[in-house]
């Protein structure tokens, strides 16, 4: 009798336990364009201590085109952007006879855009809040359902004012507090634009200034009596494109019939008549340098065109690494001017395949339910969202790309 008491009492004490243990609560951050050698090169101090503490994978592999938008909508989703429709920064919808551009607030905004089940709409539709100070898709009313607390973009926001944020939402009573928060930096990417990723001296301050930052976060969460798991991922690389490897891309297309949307490294075109495929593909061909054109459909690099192909359009132009396309001669004449006014001779851009390491990005995860002190190799940004499934519980959908088993390793659980 006395056993079975004790046994008893035993067990009411581990499920008591259990009840109160603190639910985890993830922090995905994006550092756009942050290369993945940026921390070797630079040491900053407060992400390399967080590195040591943690986990870091030699890159992250982007999905192509290794553009902003369709990558970190990979990452929110778990779904390649073939899967997910956002197929590129820029691109053509027949069915709705519309552009879609990063810069169209109306069409950004439109959840009908957009395929799969972003984190912050799992999290919702699972009875957990979510939180986005800023994230590819958080402002969309994506399957009619946006984050309990999110910002409209505005890149003029200071990043401490994001970093306060979320201290706010962490503060929150349990029952409205969100477990799930992203968060969104762009200020290497601005810095590898104008400048290129080699100019070592701005990018070094550069990120010193954004590690200082973060640091104010890593040491903030750090006093905050919960369990809270901090990923920091980019969306893509950088390389330098210089002055002279501009090419024209009117001249390249001219006398082709059907529409032609050009996204910088590759342009995409939606032929009037798709029986022309193989003679335009052929007429590119001829005197094609600094670039090579493919038909999609074979599976090269998008890997499925079943879905979003209308889309992704009927003949690819992609340019070779640190070649860049202009959309006419007279444009890419004013380009070469202001560079030579203002003495820069290299921009920096992306878009390229993701077989080239310039195009890698990072991955980085520290909190109680992630390993210390351990390194993985590279792998494809598609495996992040059923981590974070996991670590929150999340029921991870059937439909993703993405398999737990690839990053499961990292978890110390």
């Amino acid at each position: 009798m006395r056993n079975i008491l004790v046994f008893f009492l035993s067990f009411l004490a581990v499920n008591s336990f259990a009840q109160q243990a603190p639910e985890p609560t993830v922090i995905l951050i994006s550092l756009d364009g942050f290369r993945y050698d940026y921390v070797e090169r630079f040491k900053p101090e407060n992400l390399s201590r967080f590195i040591e503490d943690g986990v870091a994978a030699k890159s992250l592999i982007p999905s192509f085109p290794t553009k902003t938008f369709p990558n970190h909508y990979t990452i929110a989703t778990g779904m390649r952007p073939e899967h997910h429709g956002i197929v590129d920064n820029s691109f053509y919808n027949p069915k709705k006879d519309q552009e879609y551009r990063i810069n169209k607030r109306e069409l950004v905004t439109d959840g009908s855009w957009y395929g799969g089940t972003p984190l912050w709409v799992l999290a919702e539709e699972n009875g957990m809040k979510a939180a986005s100070y800023f994230f590819v898709g958080s402002e969309a009313d994506v399957k009619g359902i946006r984050p309990s607390y999110y910002y409209d973009y505005d890149g003029r926001v200071p990043n401490l004012t994001r970093v306060s944020q979320v201290f706010e939402w962490l503060q929150m009573p349990d029952s409205i507090r969100p477990r799930m928060i992203t968060m969104y930096f762009s200020d290497i990417d601005d810095l590898g634009h104008s400048f290129g990723p080699n100019k070592d001296e701005l990018l070094s301050s550069g990120i010193e200034r954004l590690d200082r930052q973060l640091g104010a976060l890593f040491e903030g969460v750090k006093n905050i009596d919960q369990e809270v798991n901090i990923i920091i991922v980019s969306d893509h690389g950088m390389a330098n494109v210089p002055l002279e490897k501009y090419i024209a891309l009117n001249e390249i297309t001219k006398g082709i019939a059907g529409r032609i949307v050009d996204s910088g490294a590759l342009a995409h075109i939606y032929l009037d008549d798709p029986k022309d495929k193989d003679k335009v593909i052929a007429q590119i061909e001829k005197d094609a340098k600094g670039y090579s054109v493919f038909d999609p459909a074979k599976g090269e690099y998008y890997q499925d065109v079943s879905v979003y192909g209308d889309r992704i359009g009927d003949v690819i132009i992609l340019a070779e690494l640190g070649y860049y396309f202009m959309g006419n001669q007279e444009y890419r004449e004013v380009i070469e001017r202001r560079m030579r006014i203002d003495d820069t001779q290299v921009r920096g851009t992306h878009g390229y395949s993701q077989k080239y390491p310039e195009m890698h990005g990072i991955f980085y995860a520290n909190g109680p339910q992630i390993k210390s002190g351990k390194t993985i190799d590279s792998f494809d940004n598609i495996h992040i969202y059923p981590l974070i499934c996991h670590i929150l519980g999340l029921p991870i959908p059937k439909n993703i790309d993405g398999e737990l088993e690839v990053l499961k390793p990292i978890l110390d659980q």
